[in-house]
């Protein structure tokens, strides 16, 4: 039994670290930081770094910076962008120590589905954000961040104390990942296609307007016309009749 609850227990804490990295990177650190140095939770040994003051202090700035950069229209794409080359990485990194010390072909298992995990949950933040960014007002932007920063708290504390609750939770965010990427996806190619129709690019050169089929055939009769009345070559028929075709 203790066997099973330390496998679920680990589990909970690999996939919950990798998911909420992938959506506030540095409010999953402070938290399993301050969780780690209180005593509240005993974090394997290669996570242990993270009670460290530094990596805390360094955590809780970057937090702060995050708080204020989520909730501003357009910043926060931005910084989702960037963040796409930090939040994976660090969701494969944490989702390895959390395994613990065991076969390193586990702790390499378990990094690349971290940041599998890390990058589904990234790429549902940062597109839901992109679709976000089309209201005009502050306020929905403010209400996902919240949202999200309470998600992630939340999250981690129920990975930590009630992981078969969250596994069934994860499952389900997973499903629903699946059900709901390829629309995201769908509405941000909408959204920068309008863009660029805005910006000008993508449009095509105008072309001249094709020559009306009754005009043509009046044109051929002509150039025929002067051709046996040997008004013209036949080299010189040749290249006007061939040039009228290709205006069509």
């Amino acid at each position: 039994m203790d066997e099973y609850n330390s496998i679920v227990n680990t589990l909970a804490l690999t996939m919950g670290a990798a998911w909420a990295s992938g959506i506030n990177l540095y409010a999953a650190i402070l938290m399993l930081g301050l969780l780690g140095v209180s005593g509240n939770i005993a974090l394997p040994e290669n996570l242990l770094v993270l009670q460290n003051p530094l990596v805390i202090g360094a955590a809780g700035i970057m937090y702060l910076a995050e708080f204020f950069a989520d909730k501003t229209p357009g910043v926060d794409t931005g910084w989702d962008t960037i963040h796409t080359f930090v939040r994976i990485p660090a969701g494969a990194l944490l989702a390895a120590g959390a395994v613990g010390e065991v076969n390193p072909a586990v702790a390499v298992a378990a990094g690349i589905l971290g940041g599998g995990i890390a990058a589904g949950s990234h790429a549902f933040k940062a597109g839901s954000r992109v679709l976000i960014n089309t209201s005009p007002e502050p306020f929905t932007n403010w209400t996902a961040s919240l949202l999200e920063d309470v998600a992630v708290i939340a999250g981690l504390w129920a990975a930590l104390h009630h992981p078969i609750y969250f596994i069934i939770f994860f499952v389900l965010f997973i499903a629903m990942l699946v059900w709901l990427l390829p629309k995201l996806w769908r509405g941000i190619k909408t959204i920068f296609a309008a863009i660029a129709r805005f910006l000008g690019f993508g449009q095509t050169a105008a072309q001249p307007p094709p020559v009306p089929a009754q005009d043509l055939a009046t044109k051929l009769g002509q150039l025929e016309s002067l051709a046996q009345k040997g008004a013209i070559s036949e080299k010189e028929y040749q290249a006007k009749r061939e040039a009228l075709l290709n205006d069509l």
